[in-house]
């Protein structure tokens, strides 16, 4: 039996049978040492004189000690001789190291909250009554998920585009607006009806509190997958569900558990197929990433889902766009082979952002014009209307009609007769027959906008239309119409509720510690203001925003003083438009001001200034 010396001495002799280079590999490489600091070329002199005239002392941690202390009750001026020699030792360091190669940087683990396996999972267990309940509520679209998992790569791609101030992405050398109107189509939650608000006084959400043992961090979610265990189908299935739904697909945060204040929209369950599902779930996605950005949080909250199939339907790798009919909602056509597949086709040609962007009437409003007694109810004869604006479908029997796009064309096929629309007009193969291009009022007509639009020749029309609605930012207040109507709202029904001011001319404003925000109007043009209060851990954040059109040219700079004796803090910032107030603190800069510079009175004062050029 060998014993241990023998082991070590043929391990020295395999060593020694190694070449000199593979010995060398073995050794750590020696690099010149970082030149030291002005610090330690003092407590290296100090140190030695130290020991010298103390030998009774032993050891280095009085004498670090010592030298500490006689470090830090030197002047600037007695420094200055070290610091000069450690300059000089690391000016000659630099020219003569060689370059340091800098490591890869490995790659960010996406780490989301979003998880529509699990919200799979619940929907096959779902009785009948059960999925009658759910569509009800307008969350129908919901049922034929078939997606299980994220693509985390491709999210964590999509978040470096994501721009936060236009609520867009930059893909593929184009900006591609988002709007609800897209998460209608994706989704299929509807885009339009009653903002959702989630806040409130506490009182009126206690008991529910209570029912769903609900503490500070949120509602769990094994709680809630119990409850939609029992077979019953009412009031408390439904609530369940919803919260079910926002905390595992929709509205996920940065936590495991779901929002409470999710109870504030979920009192009255007769109700929530009126709300506009759509715009929340954006803003809540807005907001999620801008904080994620922030360092406030190391998950990324909102729905990731929907970035990723929104990707995938305005992003073809064919190489061309193919003909095929849009199925609304998009969620119902990606499952897991489908977006193996996808994912498939993206590495062939290299990684995401290779393919080309499908314009947008294909995904976004998908046209249809509808002939020959195949007309859907409720559209005139001729008009061109949108699938997610009209909802309605067709069956397999009869008339059915397909609509695919095509590099700016569209071809409709119904029966027999081939329909191809080419630089704006239509070609009836069968009939000969050549149509004038159709125009359709544009979507904010009843708020004002006198233009008609050609879909196929100006589709950003609607991107840019300075008569988008905005809300007025007053809790209580349901007003939604331009920017113009906005401001005369505003003067007739709040005119006690805000602060005039005029550009260019600095004015005194006063917060107190439980206000949100304040409206600012301007007396020369009218347009509305925001100064945002948010809280943050060792302050409050403020910044300004305008109340206007997020496609907005216009940009208006302002300045935030606040002051305490002698110091002052100051940010001077761009005030970038939203169409009203956005739940939580605007993706914006922000000034960020310590609790102690609260007055005596417990009132935040600031001076504000805002430029109109």
């Amino acid at each position: 039996v060998p014993s241990d010396g023998d082991s070590v001495v043929e391990k020295r002799k395999g060593e020694e049978l190694l070449s000199p280079e593979e010995n060398k590999k073995k050794k750590k490489k020696v690099t010149t040492p970082r030149p030291a600091c002005s610090w330690v070329h003092f407590s290296r002199e100090f140190i030695k004189e130290y020991s010298a005239s103390h030998p009774e002392s032993s050891g280095l941690k009085a004498a670090t000690k010592a030298a500490s202390d006689a470090w830090k009750s030197m002047s600037v001026e007695e420094k200055a001789k070290y610091a000069k020699r450690a300059r000089e030792v690391w000016d000659n360091y630099l020219s003569t190291a060689p370059a340091r190669v800098p490591k890869p940087r490995r790659q960010a683990k996406l780490i989301t909250r979003c998880s529509p396996g699990r919200l799979f999972n619940v929907l096959q267990r779902l009785t009948l009554d059960q999925q009658a309940a759910v569509k009800s509520m307008g969350f129908g679209s919901l049922l034929a998920l078939r997606c299980r998992t994220l693509r985390r790569s491709l999210c964590l791609w999509l978040l470096e585009r994501f721009n936060i101030a236009r609520i867009s992405m930059n893909i593929c050398g184009e900006r591609i607006p988002l709007s609800p109107q897209d998460v209608e189509l994706v989704l299929g939650l509807a885009a339009s009806g009653k903002d959702v608000v989630n806040s409130g006084p506490d009182d009126l959400i206690s008991e529910l509190r209570r029912s769903y043992n609900a503490t500070n961090r949120g509602i769990s979610l094994r709680l809630l997958e119990d409850r939609l265990a029992a077979p019953e189908a009412g009031d408390d299935f439904k609530r369940s569900f919803v919260l079910y739904a926002l905390g595992t697909l929709l509205c996920p945060t940065a936590r495991l558990d779901v929002s409470p204040s999710f109870f504030h929209f979920l009192t009255n369950m007769d109700v929530i197929h009126q709300y506009n599902w759509g715009k929340f779930l954006l803003d809540r996605l807005v907001r999620e990433i801008s904080r994620f950005r922030q360092g406030k949080q190391r998950a990324v909250g909102g729905c990731l889902l929907f970035l990723q199939l929104f990707y995938y339907e305005r992003i073809s790798v064919g190489g061309t766009c193919d003909l095929f009919p849009t199925v609304v909602p998009c969620l119902s056509s990606w499952g897991e082979a489908e977006i193996t597949d996808r994912e498939k086709r993206e590495k062939e040609l290299g990684g995401y952002g290779r393919g080309e962007v499908i314009y947008k009437e294909r995904c976004h409003a998908t046209v249809v014009v509808v002939t020959d007694g195949a007309q859907p109810d409720g559209m005139p004869m001729g008009e061109v209307g949108t699938i997610a604006e009209h909802r309605f479908g067709f069956s397999d029997e009869g008339d059915q009609v397909k609509v695919d796009h095509v590099n700016g064309a569209i071809v409709a096929e119904e029966a027999n007769i081939a329909v191809n629309f080419e630089k704006g007009n239509v070609v009836c193969g069968d009939i000969e027959e050549v149509i004038e291009p159709v125009r359709a009022l544009c979507r904010n007509r009843d708020y004002g906008c006198p233009e008609s639009v050609n879909y196929m020749e100006d589709a950003d029309h609607e991107e840019t239309c300075v008569y988008a609605p905005c809300a007025c930012p007053l809790q209580g207040c349901s007003f939604v119409g331009s920017s113009e109507q906005l401001s005369l709202h505003f003067s007739s029904k709040h005119w006690d509720c805000g602060r005039h001011f005029q550009y260019n001319c600095p004015i005194p404003v006063s917060l107190d510690t439980d206000e949100q925000f304040l409206v600012l109007q301007a007396e020369e043009d009218g347009l509305l203001f925001l100064l945002n209060k948010g809280i943050e851990n060792i302050g409050y954040a403020l910044m300004i925003t305008c109340i206007g059109p997020s496609s907005s040219k216009e940009r208006f700079f302002y300045d935030l003083v606040s002051e305490r004796g002698i110091n002052s803090l100051r940010l001077k910032s761009c005030a970038y438009s939203f169409p009203g107030r956005l739940e939580g603190l605007p993706p914006t800069d922000f000034l960020l001001i310590p609790f102690s510079y609260l007055s005596s009175s417990g009132q935040l004062n600031l001076e504000v200034c805002i430029w109109n050029s």
